[in-house]
């Protein structure tokens, strides 16, 4: 039974993994990234509500008067 021979192993590995480290990076560095998000100033507007401008009162009710 002859003997496998593994002494092209190594490099066979070895250009392997630069060949896909090469690819990827190249595939990587093609990809468009959107920018970095700036900060945006916000001028919240106060919106009057019907039921901001009258006056309410929440009865409990233990507070009601007894009938």
């Amino acid at each position: 039974m002859p003997q496998l021979d593994t002494s092209t192993w190594f490099i066979t590995i070895v250009s392997s993994m630069a060949t896909l480290f090469i690819l990827f990076q190249l595939k990587i560095s093609s990809q468009t990234f959107p920018a970095a998000p700036s900060p945006k100033v916000l001028t919240t507007e106060k919106t009057k509500n019907p039921w901001e401008s009258k006056w309410t009162k929440i009865y409990l009710p233990l507070s009601l008067p007894q009938q």
